[in-house]
C-alpha cells in the first residue's frame, strides 16, 4: 500500500517591518524635534531674515525714510560692481590673494597635523598636544591681535631681542607687504588645532582590521597611511574643501579691520571691508549691498560647481543627487 507524503510546506520569511508613518514618527521623535527648535528658531532669525535686507541692492536706501519708501533704482548700484572701480577691484584683489594663500597653506595643515596626532602612541601625550592646539580657537581676534602686535610688533618681544643684540629692528605688524602673509599665519596659529577635530572623528571610523591586514602584507607606516588613512577620511575632506569654497570670498572682517589702520587700506582692503566702510562709513549702502550679494551668489555657485564636480567623480560631496 502507497504511503501518501505530506506536501512540503515551504518556510515563510518574517514578515519585513513596515516603515512608520509620517504621524508615527513624530510622535516618536517629538522630543527631538523640541529640541531642535531653538536652534531652527536662531537660523530662521540670524541667518535667514537678514537676507531680506538685500533688496537694497536694488534700492537708493535712505536711511531716515526706510527700506519700503527708499526707491526702486534697478541694477544701477552693480555698477560699482561690473564697471570697473578702481577701490572694488582692490578689495577683490586682495581677497583672492589672501584666500588663494589660505586655501594653499591653511587648508591642508589640519589634515597633516591630524595625520601625526593620529600616529602618536602615547594616548596622554596625544591629549595633551591636542590640548594646546586647541587653545587659540577660543581666543578672540582681539586677543590674537594682540598677541601678534606684543610678539611683532615695533615694541614687541622680538624686536626688543634684535636691538639688545645689536641686530636691528623688524616691524612685521605695520610692514604693508607683509601684511596678507600676517593675515594667513594668525590664521593657522589660531585654527589649525581645531580644525583638525573632523579629521581625528573620521580617522577614528576607519575599521582597524584594515590596518591589521595592511600589517600583514608587509605595508610600512607610510603606506598605510597612503593606502588606508588617506583613503578613509577622503570624503570629509572633499566635504570641507566644497565648503570652503562657499567661503572664498570671506576671509575674515573682524580679524583686518582690527589691523586696517596699522597697513592702510590700499594692502589691507578686502571685500568684507569694502563692504562695511562704504555702508556704514560713506553712507554708499545700495553699492555696498550689491558687492555683498555678488558675494553671496559667487559663494553659492561655487559650492553648487564644486559639487557636481564631486558627484561626476563619484564622490558624495556635500548632499546627495
Amino acid at each position: 500500500m502507497a504511503v501518501l507524503e505530506k506536501p512540503i510546506v515551504a518556510a515563510q520569511a518574517p514578515p519585513a517591518p513596515q516603515p512608520a508613518g509620517r504621524r508615527r514618527r513624530l510622535r516618536r521623535d517629538r522630543l527631538l524635534l523640541l529640541c531642535a527648535l531653538p536652534g531652527l528658531a536662531a537660523l530662521l532669525v540670524f541667518h535667514y531674515a537678514p537676507l531680506l535686507g538685500h533688496v537694497i541692492a536694488f534700492k537708493d536706501y535712505q536711511p531716515y525714510i526706510g527700506i519700503a519708501d527708499s526707491p526702486w533704482v534697478g541694477l544701477d548700484n552693480f555698477q560699482v560692481v561690473f564697471n570697473g572701480d578702481p577701490v572694488f577691484l582692490n578689495a577683490l584683489s586682495n581677497t583672492l590673494v589672501i584666500s588663494l594663500l589660505q586655501l594653499v597653506f591653511v587648508f591642508p595643515l589640519p589634515i597633516a597635523v591630524a595625520l601625526l596626532l593620529n600616529s602618536l602612541v602615547s594616548e596622554r601625550f596625544k591629549r595633551i598636544v591636542q590640548s594646546v592646539l586647541y587653545l587659540p580657537h577660543f581666543m578672540s581676534w582681539v586677543i590674537v591681535v594682540a598677541i601678534f602686535q606684543h610678539m611683532l610688533g615695533n615694541a614687541g618681544l622680538l624686536n626688543g631681542f634684535l636691538q639688545t643684540h645689536d641686530l636691528g629692528s623688524f616691524n612685521l605688524i605695520g610692514n604693508p607687504g607683509m601684511f596678507k602673509e600676517l593675515v594667513v599665519a594668525q590664521v593657522i596659529w589660531k585654527d589649525t588645532g581645531w580644525g583638525t577635530i573632523l579629521f581625528l572623528a573620521a580617522m577614528s571610523r576607519i575599521d582597524p582590521a584594515l590596518y591589521e591586514a595592511a600589517a600583514v602584507d608587509g605595508a610600512s607606516r607610510l603606506r598605510q597611511l597612503w593606502h588606508v588613512t588617506l583613503p578613509g577620511i577622503r570624503a570629509v575632506v572633499i566635504l570641507l574643501a566644497i565648503l570652503r569654497l562657499g567661503d572664498v570670498l570671506s576671509v575674515g572682517f573682524e580679524q583686518i579691520i582690527l589691523q586696517q589702520q596699522a597697513v592702510g587700506l590700499g594692502a589691507s582692503d578686502v571685500l568684507d571691508t569694502y563692504v562695511f566702510n562704504n555702508a556704514v562709513g560713506s553712507g554708499v549702502w545700495g553699492a555696498s549691498a550689491a558687492a555683498g550679494l555678488v558675494k553671496g551668489v559667487i559663494g553659492v555657485a561655487l559650492v553648487l560647481g564644486a559639487n557636481k564636480v564631486a558627484h561626476l567623480f563619484g564622490e558624495r560631496g556635500v548632499y546627495q543627487k
